[in-house]
């Protein structure tokens, strides 16, 4: 286990070379410099280069002449909520369609699901995102077009993240103001989320279905255990291998979309903000944003390679 575990940590050590390798290009394109370098040799401005990210210096926004970091921990908590809510809800969802998909194999339900499946995993973002703002903003009002929260709340930023914000004026607003939050949230959460719980369903489906067919499983039932203990403690622990492999992808397909869908929503977060640093050449703006967003994939698949290994026991094996 501790040879996969430096292993993991040397691919991540590379992995973030690597981006700070394109980054550092990246902000060589700038019209203006981004960090006062001493050095006129490139090579050595690399280096200088990876000290001011060390140091917090990411650069000045062109378009707020604000720190470009400081710019990023601002939108990031509209972000992180739109992302956690959208993840939890394609991981839950994929996870529950998949399972009974497989529980029902060659049936009517399992062909719908599968269909259905399909058809999300294949509808671009952008045009899923307007049909749902279409049906359930402008002709059910069902939810709001587009925002955080009503203006008729005046919420103070304690913490950037409006759903905790609220929660802390409760005195003032009582829980109206965290369920207006939570309302504007969760459409955007839905478009966001489609795609990768797809994706998991039909992964979820598939691996399930193998460890089904496994010895095993034959001798659980022939032991006379339930189908539901057989399926949650004996079978989808064993499938979650490539779950939690297809899971990781899911992390960089989201990030991806989350740009799309803050436009569509006006969501005021990190995606936004990159768009907004795109059409007005804010080359460090989009070379802290791109940086920081990489950062958070790559984390979030190392994390996912420890859970694996501590769920797969032949991992955890010296080798």
């Amino acid at each position: 286990m501790f040879t996969t575990l430096i292993k993991q940590l040397g691919t991540l050590l590379i992995s973030l070379l690597g981006l700070t390798v394109l980054t550092y290009i990246l902000s060589l394109q700038s019209d203006t410099p981004i960090h006062d370098y001493k050095s006129q040799n490139v090579f050595f401005q690399y280096f200088e280069y990876l000290q001011f990210l060390l140091q917090g210096d990411w650069g000045i926004s062109s378009i707020h002449k604000r720190s470009v970091l400081t710019d990023f921990l601002q939108h990031f908590p509209a972000s992180i909520e739109l992302i956690v809510l959208a993840l939890a809800l394609a991981v839950t969802t994929g996870l529950g369609l998949g399972i009974l998909s497989s529980t029902r194999r060659g049936g009517w339900l399992d062909n719908t699901l599968m269909t259905s499946s399909l058809v999300g995993y294949s509808m671009p973002i952008f045009w899923w995102g307007m049909l749902l703002v279409l049906l359930f903003s402008l002709t059910l009002g069902w939810t709001p077009v587009a925002g955080r929260i009503d203006f008729q709340y005046d919420i103070q930023p304690y913490t950037r993240f409006m759903l905790i914000d609220t929660l802390l004026h409760h005195n003032q607003y009582g829980f109206d103001a965290f369920l207006n939050a939570l309302h504007h949230l969760v459409l955007p959460a839905i478009t966001l989320s489609t795609i990768p719980m797809a994706i998991i369903a039909r992964m979820t489906r598939s691996s399930l279905l193998a460890v089904l067919k496994s010895e095993y499983i034959r001798t659980a039932r022939s032991k006379g255990i339930s189908q539901r203990r057989i399926i949650w403690i004996h079978g989808l622990r064993n499938a979650l291998q490539p779950i939690l492999t297809i899971s990781g992808v899911q992390v960089s397909i989201i990030m991806s979309g989350v740009i799309v869908t803050e436009y569509i929503f006006a969501w005021p977060g990190i995606g936004k903000w990159l768009l907004e640093a795109v059409s007005r050449r804010d080359f460090a703006s989009i070379q802290g944003g791109v940086l920081a967003l990489s950062i958070i994939v790559i984390a979030f698949n190392l994390a996912l390679d420890f859970l694996s290994i501590y769920l797969n026991p032949r991992l955890r094996r010296p080798s």
